[in-house]
């Protein structure tokens, strides 16, 4: 294997972490820092839009002849859509990066996705279209996972590359920051129309408004983007490094197990995501134990906890190590997930403290949590090894969170929740364990 250097033996990035090669004029962190936030908030922007509307939009406009339980599950099961094709959109964009380019392949991709997004507020409903209503929604939505596979520029790794070797779980830190930005802009957006407009009104248009203004978003930051990616050192860092975009066929045959494997050690994490942010409003929302715009102030609060707890894992990283980290707050996890129940069914305040508690563990292990192993590839492989481990960690642990929290929450009680944590939970400590066992013998 290529060696590599490390701040130390617990340390595993998505991005690669090796000495800048002798001659090559660095990008400052600083810089490429906005870029990979912007980056990383505008994908997460619009996930989270769709989300949010599964709960408050879509059971009325396109399911209307379902429950609103119904509703909400077949809107989560769409949902899921977009991390399904997620791997699919990285195999196709890697070819395109290989046969036309870094700056083509970003654009088409971002565009793609600002486009598919923006197409939903343009969806007529089901009222109107029937069943074809439907489709295109899914249509819009694997477009949008579609798109965002192939939105990997890369930004992360040349962050790293370019940090101080005792800082790099730091800057590694920095581009999952972009998640809970991303929450708190949509939470933001949703929480402005509930309280401007009418129900009706909502219902009708207004929640069509955060859609539109995903395609602006979009566009912004595949510029902030593209001024990084197509700099001449941000070429020679790719080059000199011997990073390729590898097809996804070779990855897999090659480095395989490497990639289930970083897939696996973040689970616990992606398993927490979707509920902590998606679940508790639809759980609230069905089961009217607060008002809507009360959970989404909470949920903006919760996002700010997540945005300083990612902000602290860089310096927990540094201090203590990045699997060290990662396992220490999968127990944390675990013990969370054992209060669940408890918390999602109580009181307000209670149901309130599950989410800001739920935040502040998710910022932690998220800000840590992207590509925890991949170090253990070979070199040449990383740069397409990070996005595949990303896309699968995504489809494992956050894809169906929604879907099967909600449904076996409403058919068996919310111990579903715990289950559900705690199997992500046994996943991250099994394949950190291998993990190590794999740096150690190598």
């Amino acid at each position: 294997m290529t060696s590599t250097t490390k701040s130390n033996t617990d340390s595993g990035s998505t991005a690669i972490e090796m000495q800048t090669p002798p001659g090559h004029s660095p990008v400052a962190p600083g810089e490429i820092a906005i870029g990979v936030v912007i980056g990383r908030a505008s994908e997460h922007f619009d996930f989270f839009v769709f989300g949010i509307a599964c709960v408050l939009v879509f059971p009325s406009v396109f399911f209307p002849f379902v429950s609103t339980l119904e509703g909400m599950l077949y809107g989560f099961a769409i949902f899921s859509i977009a991390f399904i094709a997620r791997p699919f959109g990285t195999a196709l964009f890697m070819t395109i990066q290989r046969r036309w380019g870094r700056s083509v392949k970003l654009t088409t991709s971002l565009l793609l996705l600002g486009t598919a997004t923006a197409g939903i507020a343009f969806l007529p409903s089901y009222n109107t279209l029937g069943g074809t209503s439907i489709f295109f929604l899914a249509m819009f939505r694997a477009l949008q996972g579609f798109a965002l596979g192939g939105s990997w520029d890369g930004l992360p790794s040349l962050l790293v590359l370019n940090a101080p070797k005792a800082k790099r779980s730091w800057y590694a830190m920095i581009g999952q920051t972009g998640a809970p930005i991303g929450f708190l802009i949509a939470n933001l957006l949703f929480l402005y129309l509930i309280n401007s407009v009418s129900a009706e009104d909502f219902q009708a248009w207004a929640w069509r408004y955060p859609f539109f203004v995903a395609f602006a978003i979009n566009v912004v930051a595949l510029f902030a983007r593209l001024r990084l990616v197509m700099t001449e050192e941000y070429t020679l860092a790719l080059e000199e490094s011997e990073l390729e975009p590898i097809s996804t066929r070779e990855m897999l045959d090659k480095q395989g197990p490497i990639i289930f494997l970083g897939a696996f050690a973040a689970l616990a994490s992606y398993a927490l995501f979707h509920i902590v942010t998606i679940f508790p409003l639809s759980w609230i929302y069905l089961e009217e134990s607060q008002l809507i715009g009360d959970v989404l102030i909470v949920q903006c609060i919760g996002a700010c906890i997540g945005i300083a707890a990612t902000i602290a894992s860089g310096l927990i990283a540094d201090r203590i190590g990045k699997r060290t980290t990662i396992s220490l707050m999968a127990v944390l996890i675990a013990i969370f997930a054992l209060f669940a129940p408890m918390l999602i069914s109580g009181t307000p305040i209670m149901q309130d403290a599950f989410i800001l508690i739920g935040f502040a563990l998710l910022g932690v292990t998220y800000g840590q949590a992207s590509g925890i192993v991949t170090t253990n590839l070979d070199r040449r492989f990383r740069y397409s090894g990070a996005a595949l481990t990303s896309d699968l960690a995504w489809l494992f642990g956050a894809a169906f969170a929604p879907l099967i929290a909600l449904g076996l929450s409403m058919h068996f009680g919310l111990i579903a929740v715990t289950f559900y944590l705690l199997s992500g939970v046994l996943c991250t400590l099994l394949a950190l364990r291998i993990s190590k066992q794999l740096a150690t013998t190598e």
